[in-house]
Formats: C-alpha cells, sequence, structure tokens
C-alpha cells in the first residue's frame, strides 16, 4: 500500500484542528474543495472513515483520532526541515497574523520593515482587532499567531511573553491647570475617556479606581487610541495614555502623577498547540526584541 502524501497529512491535521473546513482550506490556502479532495484520497487510501460529516459540523471519527498523533509528527519533522532550509534561503508563501490597535501603533510599521529585510518572499498580512477577536480566530485556525494582551486562556493556544505596555494619566494642560497629581476630584469634575469594556486594558483601569475607591460617573468611550489622545488634547476629559506618548503634538499633554501607579500590561505572542512550523518559530524570535509600545505614534 503507497504511503500517504505530506500534503494529505497535511490537510488531515488542519481539518482535524480547525473550526472548519472553510478555516482549514484557508489555513493552508487551498480551496475547499481541494481540501476536501486531499481527505477523501486519504480515506481511501487507509481503508478507514476519518471524519464523521453526517452533523453539522465533520468531527474525528475513532480512526482519525489514532491518526491525529501520527499526522502531527509528520508535520514537526517536516517544520524541522523547513527550520533548517529556512535559515538559508528565508520564509516563503502567505503569513497571516494578528495585532491589537496599539501595536499596529507603534511597533508593527517597524517590525514588517525587518521581516521584509529579512524574508523578501514572505507575504504579509497583519490583521488588526481586538484581542477577544484574534485570539479566537487563531484558536480557530485562520491566523498563524497573534500579539495579545495577557496569556491566552484557551487549552489550544500557547503563550510567550514579548513585551509591556506601560500607562500613565495625561490631561491637557488647560484642563488640569496647576495639578501635576492626579486626584478623585478631578476625576469627578472631569469625563473619563477611555477605550469600552472588553479592552485589554479594562482590567487596569477598575484595579486602579477600586485602589483609590473613586466611582466615575462621566465616561467618554471610544475604541481608538488616536481619537482618544486627540480627545484628551482638546480638553474634553481625563484619561490614560501609553508613557511615551506625553508632550507630543500640537497641543502637548501633560503626566499626571498617580498613587498608585497604573500597572504595566504585558504582552504574549500566542499561537496554536502544536503548530511547530518555521514560520511560527522564527516569527516568535523576531517579535522577542521588536515589540516596543513607547513609539512611534501619539
Amino acid at each position: 500500500m503507497p504511503a500517504p502524501t505530506f500534503k494529505q497529512l497535511e490537510a488531515f491535521y488542519w481539518a482535524a484542528s480547525c473550526a472548519s473546513f472553510a478555516s482549514a482550506a484557508e489555513r493552508l490556502h487551498v480551496t475547499v474543495s481541494s481540501l476536501s479532495k486531499r481527505l477523501a484520497e486519504l480515506e481511501l487510501l487507509l481503508g478507514q472513515t476519518l471524519f464523521d460529516r453526517s452533523g453539522h459540523k465533520a468531527v474525528l471519527t475513532e480512526a482519525g483520532q489514532r491518526l491525529l498523533p501520527s499526522a502531527l509528527k509528520v508535520l514537526e519533522a517536516m517544520a524541522a526541515l523547513q527550520a533548517g532550509l529556512a535559515s538559508e534561503t528565508g520564509l516563503a508563501g502567505p503569513c497571516r497574523f494578528g495585532v491589537g490597535e496599539l501595536s499596529a501603533l507603534t511597533w508593527l510599521p517597524a517590525f514588517v520593515a525587518r521581516v521584509r529585510r529579512a524574508h523578501p518572499r514572505l507575504q504579509l498580512e497583519p490583521q488588526v482587532d481586538v484581542g477577544a477577536v484574534l485570539e479566537r480566530r487563531l484558536d480557530q485556525g485562520e491566523l498563524d499567531f497573534a500579539v495579545i494582551a495577557g496569556r491566552s486562556s484557551r487549552s489550544g493556544l500557547l503563550s510567550q511573553p514579548v513585551g509591556v505596555a506601560r500607562f500613565a494619566w495625561m490631561a491637557s494642560p488647560q484642563l488640569a491647570g496647576r495639578a501635576r497629581t492626579l486626584t478623585p476630584a478631578l476625576l469627578q469634575r472631569w469625563p473619563l475617556i477611555t477605550l469600552p469594556a472588553g479592552a485589554g486594558t479594562t482590567r487596569l483601569l477598575d484595579d486602579w479606581l477600586l485602589a483609590r475607591n473613586v466611582d466615575v460617573t462621566q465616561r467618554i468611550a471610544c475604541n481608538n487610541w488616536v481619537a482618544i489622545a486627540g480627545m484628551l488634547r482638546q480638553g474634553l476629559g481625563i484619561g490614560f495614555l501609553p508613557e511615551g506618548w506625553a508632550g507630543r503634538g500640537a497641543a502637548a499633554l501633560r503626566l499626571l502623577d498617580s498613587q498608585p501607579a497604573l500597572a504595566p500590561l504585558p504582552y504574549t505572542v500566542q499561537w496554536r498547540r502544536g503548530d511547530t512550523r518555521a514560520l511560527v518559530q522564527q516569527m516568535r524570535t523576531l517579535l522577542a526584541d521588536q515589540v516596543d509600545f513607547a513609539g512611534p505614534a501619539g
């Protein structure tokens, strides 16, 4: 009996790991019909049904469950081979990854430039969205990796620390007057301008307000960091931004001391458990010293 091909095993692994055949096909950059053809050929070759397709979603059969660890070993062996070749020829092909808006405004352009110098044949596709959406898309196999605030709680994802974002309270000099320290009175007098609930910084804000026993009644919620910085410069309220954004722009923002200080927000690069491709390994290495939230935007 002929042995299964690498493409057949690759199709099987991603079909078993992704949320749907459509996600697996996108992951492999093939059509759904091509993916289904490879799976059918593998099932015919093995004489086993690997997926139960009777329900709304195809699920692994017992035979499929037994094959999965072996398929992963083949992919890991190929990844090791590709890693050795990539060190000489560079990576090639599509690379779809996710970052949050703060990453897009700060370190992402420099990271893309560095990757293009090192791997000119790599087709980069950065996706910008909130962390919860990126984590879900990564878990479903739609992204190769993502840089997200905090560690993932999903069992199918692994996380590695890559950087820390540090924030500080800021206001326009006109609004703050002579004040150099943020007080509860200032927060009661002026609206708090911040990201909506569910953003990565929500936990930092909630912890700080609880520590000061402050109940903010006036809020302006906006899902864009640049817009928040603009409203702060216009004197519409008080908020916090990355520390490096203080004093920038035509109407410079004033840094306000606070007790306690806002806690730093750790970021991690996340990838799918079992994804040992050279692409993911090398991108993790490049990210390790590239993530810097202090600039350049603001």
